[in-house]
């Protein structure tokens, strides 16, 4: 029998909060530097610490939620740098995604249309391969019939938003032929064949950032994997397991749990960080599903990031820039906060860039701070992610790179935006960590 529905939004926190993980916050104040919205703004309620204490006394009933509660629970990143830095090992990755999950069914913010525009982003595109695919075809031409450059000529994106007009402007080509489309979904391995990788493409990865998912499976054949790409995969489910769309993202999960169970793959590859820290995380997300306990755990064990696998599995491959043999270029590392804090992958990116022959690599100050890109958040929350970025492009600008490069698409298109906004496009380029990798293979 499913349990009733809740009348408020405090017996609806005190039926999806994790009681225990509240209650293993010891107030010690250890995930506040690592913080981005508290670093930002010096306020309790900004940090890890303050939303626990908000959600407890909501659940305690010593506060009724409202929407200041609401402002605080979707005011953060989700970046998950407080997990590291914590003592008692509290996940609030977790509390957090309970939280808006609460939020959610009793939201009190949506107007008629931003309910529509949820409906439709969440329910009929993103979970639907298809229509994503629809979706890159209509950009790609939005591009090619030179309706694009008519739209930069006449500034009207910028008339509605000047933050929307920015991000127009970093639009990469996207493509309505995915990574099946371009390659097969089966390809072979390059000399003797270590071991079968599943390939998972991503929605807007397969779309957005094509070429990166094909560069990203030539590096794997490369290694000597054979990459199969099962067709029946869809979106991972994080932007819906961040927004309080747990249900969908569950659904999500068992029909991925599914497909590459179907494949018999004895590794899974993420090139998103933000898709791997989700995988990788299955289990927890399906943990009340008796059917798909086991299975969600044997998937998650098998997930692992693009520079994880060729460092850890792969065959070793020589890289080098012959074109900066006599000027050697320069390269930073931004982290993308799910591969560093969910995946614990942040060295093996650092390990392969600083492997490259006449590339000099160059640590940025803070890199596994977040930029502000966060899944939707400069979307949603363009303000703050603006604001983090700015300090972030600070950090960046003191490398004196000639490339940024990093492991999600999300990171990507941020640092691009910052790159623009600071006009610096012609002496630094944001870069995916699987293109400048592939484009300096040396055979």
């Amino acid at each position: 029998m499913p349990k009733p529905a809740a009348a408020s939004l405090k017996e609806t926190l005190t039926l999806k909060l994790d009681y225990e993980q509240l209650t293993n916050c010891m107030r010690c104040g250890f995930c506040l530097p690592a913080c981005p919205t508290f670093q930002e703004t010096g306020v309790e309620a900004e940090s890890p610490r303050g939303r626990i204490s908000l959600m407890k006394a909501a659940v305690d009933g010593i506060m009724e939620p409202g929407i200041s509660f609401e402002n605080q629970m979707n005011h953060c990143l989700g970046c998950r740098a407080c997990e590291p830095a914590c003592p008692a090992d509290v996940k609030y990755g977790q509390l957090i995604e309970q939280a808006r999950d609460a939020v959610e069914v009793h939201t009190r913010q949506h107007r008629w249309w931003i309910k529509g525009v949820r409906k439709l982003v969440f329910d009929q595109l993103f979970p639907h391969q298809r229509r994503m695919r629809l979706l890159g075809k209509s950009l790609e031409l939005y591009k090619k019939s030179g309706v694009q450059a008519l739209v930069r000529k006449t500034g009207v994106v910028g008339a509605f938003s000047e933050h929307l007009s920015s991000m127009e402007r970093i639009l990469p080509d996207a493509s309505g032929k995915g990574i099946v489309e371009r390659l097969g979904s089966r390809i072979a391995a390059k000399g003797e064949k270590i071991g079968t990788v599943g390939m998972f493409r991503g929605c807007l990865m397969d779309v957005l950032f094509t070429e990166t998912n094909m560069k990203t499976v030539q590096l794997l054949s490369e290694a000597g994997f054979e990459v199969v790409i099962p067709d029946t995969q869809n979106c991972c489910g994080a932007l819906h397991a961040h927004s309080g769309e747990s249900d969908t993202a569950k659904q999500l999960a068992r029909n991925n749990i599914r497909a590459f169970q179907e494949a018999g793959v004895d590794y899974i590859v993420s090139n998103a960080g933000g898709c791997g820290a989700i995988l990788v995380e299955y289990d927890h997300l399906l943990h009340d599903d008796q059917e798909w306990q086991e299975a969600a755990r044997g998937f998650a064990k098998k997930v692992m990031d693009i520079s994880t696998i060729l460092v850890e599995r792969g065959r070793p491959l020589n890289f080098a820039d012959r074109e900066a043999e006599e000027n050697p270029i320069r390269v930073t590392y931004q982290d993308s906060c799910h591969l560093r804090n969910v995946m614990k992958g942040g060295s093996r990116p650092r390990q392969l860039l600083s492997g490259i022959a006449n590339v000099s690599y160059m640590e940025m100050e803070d890199a596994g701070s977040c930029c502000g890109s966060a899944g939707i958040y400069n979307v949603t929350q363009p303000d703050m992610a603006s604001q983090i970025l700015e300090h972030k492009m600070e950090k960046a600008n003191a490398t004196k790179a000639h490339y940024l490069v990093t492991s999600n698409p999300g990171c990507l298109l941020q640092m691009k935006l910052g790159i623009d906004k600071h006009g610096r496009s012609e002496s630094m380029k944001a870069v995916h960590i699987a293109d400048f990798l592939f484009d300096r293979i040396v055979k």
